[in-house]
C-alpha cells in the first residue's frame, strides 16, 4: 500500500527542467486550461532544449477574480514550485472549488527558465529575479556595506580556507550576524558578479511577467499571488511571508485570508530579508485596479549557513567558469538539492500545505 502512496504524492515532480515543462504543459492539456509560451530569445537549456515560461489559465481570461502561481523564480526552486502546479492542474476537486467561485487560476511555470534548467539560483544575466523588480528611473537601492563583505563571502579559491571562514567570523563578530545577513541578502546593484544583483535595468524575465500580468489580470479586481520558493525556515514546513506593500491595511488583508502565520520581512519576524524588487511587486504596477494579495510561499530545507555556503559557490563559479568540470558538476548538484528534497516525506509536506494555502486564497478571493 505504502508505494502506491508516494508515487501519488511525488508523481508531478520532476528531475530537470525539460521534464518539468513537459509535465507541466500535458497536465494543462488535461485540465482543459488556455496555454501559452513565451519563449527566451537568446538562451537555450543545459540539455540544448528550448527554454520558456510557459502559462496556463483554468477559466475565464477576463476573470475578476483571479488566484495566481508562479514557480521557478530563482532557478532550482522551480522542482518543488513545478510540482506544485502539476499537482495542482490534476485536483479535480479543487479546480471545481475555483469553477463554482468563479475564480480563475492562472499558473505561471519557471518565471526563470534559464536558471532552472542550468541550476544556478540567478538568471542567465547573474540576476536575482526577486531584487530586479524596481523602477530603474529612479535612483539605484544603495547596499553600501556590501562592498566590504563581498570579498570575504566570495574568496579566490573554492573551497573556502580557514583564513577566509575566519576573515567571515571577525566580521560578524565585529558588526553583528544581523549586519551580515543584511549587508549579503538585502541585494545590490554595483557588482554584476556578484551575490544577490539586482541588475540596472529590467530582465527579460521580468518584461515577460508584466506582459503577462497585462493580457491576464488586467480586468482583475481582486489578486490572490501566491510565489512557490524553497530554501530557508525549517525543513518541509511552508513558511507564510507576506512580500507586499508595507501598509497594515494590506498586511492585514493577507493574515486574514491566510492565518496569524503570515510573516513579513519589513516587520522582522520572517526567515526572508527585506529585500528590494520582488516579482510580486508587479501586480502594483500592472493591476493597478486590483485589490492584491500576494504571498511568498517558503518551503524549508537546509540551515541557512549551508544554504549561503552554497549560494557563494555558485556564485563563485560564474566567476570562474575555468573550473574543473568535476567541481562545476558537483558545486551545481549541491545547489540543486539545496532547493530541492527529492524524497517523498518533503514532497508530501510540499503538497498537503500547498493546497491548504490555495484553499485559504480561493476563500479569501469568495468572500470580497
Amino acid at each position: 500500500m505504502s508505494t502506491p502512496q508516494r508515487s501519488a504524492a511525488t508523481r508531478h515532480f520532476s528531475g530537470t527542467y525539460a521534464e518539468a515543462r513537459t509535465k507541466f504543459l500535458e497536465a494543462a492539456a488535461h485540465s482543459g486550461a488556455a496555454i501559452e509560451s513565451f519563449m527566451h530569445p537568446d538562451h537555450r537549456g543545459a540539455l540544448g532544449e528550448e527554454l520558456a515560461t510557459d502559462v496556463a489559465l483554468v477559466g475565464a481570461i477576463g476573470a475578476q477574480k483571479i488566484l495566481l502561481v508562479t514557480s521557478g523564480t530563482h532557478g532550482p526552486e522551480g522542482f518543488c514550485g513545478s510540482g506544485t502546479q502539476v499537482a495542482t492542474l490534476h485536483d479535480a476537486d479543487l479546480l471545481a472549488r475555483l469553477e463554482q467561485a468563479g475564480v480563475a487560476l492562472l499558473l505561471v511555470h519557471a518565471v526563470n527558465p534559464h536558471g532552472f534548467s542550468h541550476l544556478h539560483r540567478t538568471n542567465e544575466d547573474n540576476i536575482d529575479l526577486n531584487r530586479n523588480h524596481i523602477d530603474f528611473s529612479a535612483p539605484l537601492p544603495v547596499n553600501t556595506a556590501y562592498a566590504e563583505v563581498e570579498p570575504l563571502v566570495l574568496p579566490a579559491t573554492w573551497p573556502p580556507t580557514p583564513a577566509d571562514d575566519a576573515a567571515v567570523d571577525a566580521y560578524v563578530a565585529q558588526h553583528g550576524l544581523a549586519a551580515f545577513r543584511n549587508a549579503v541578502f538585502k541585494g545590490q546593484y554595483t557588482s554584476p558578479d556578484g551575490l544577490f544583483y539586482g541588475g540596472t535595468a529590467p530582465s527579460w524575465s521580468n518584461k515577460t511577467i508584466r506582459s503577462i500580468l497585462r493580457k491576464y489580470a488586467a480586468s482583475a479586481t481582486h489578486l490572490g499571488w501566491i510565489d512557490v520558493h524553497t530554501g530557508l525556515g525549517p525543513y518541509g514546513h511552508g513558511e507564510k511571508i507576506y512580500p507586499g506593500r508595507n501598509t497594515p491595511e494590506d498586511l492585514a488583508l493577507a493574515q486574514s485570508w491566510w492565518g496569524a502565520d503570515v510573516f513579513s520581512p519589513f516587520s522582522g519576524d520572517s526567515a526572508s530579508a527585506d529585500v528590494s524588487g520582488p516579482v510580486v511587486t508587479t501586480a502594483f504596477d500592472e493591476c493597478p485596479n486590483a485589490r492584491i494579495a500576494p504571498m511568498g510561499l517558503e518551503f524549508g530545507t537546509l540551515p541557512e549557513a549551508d544554504m549561503l555556503l552554497r549560494l557563494r559557490a555558485d556564485t563563485w563559479l560564474r566567476r570562474h567558469p575555468e573550473a574543473p568540470a568535476a567541481q562545476q558538476r558537483e558545486i551545481r548538484t549541491q545547489l540543486r538539492d539545496a532547493f530541492y528534497c527529492d524524497n517523498e516525506e518533503w514532497k508530501g509536506m510540499v503538497l498537503g500545505q500547498t493546497r491548504v494555502v490555495l484553499l485559504q486564497t480561493l476563500q479569501g478571493l469568495r468572500k470580497v
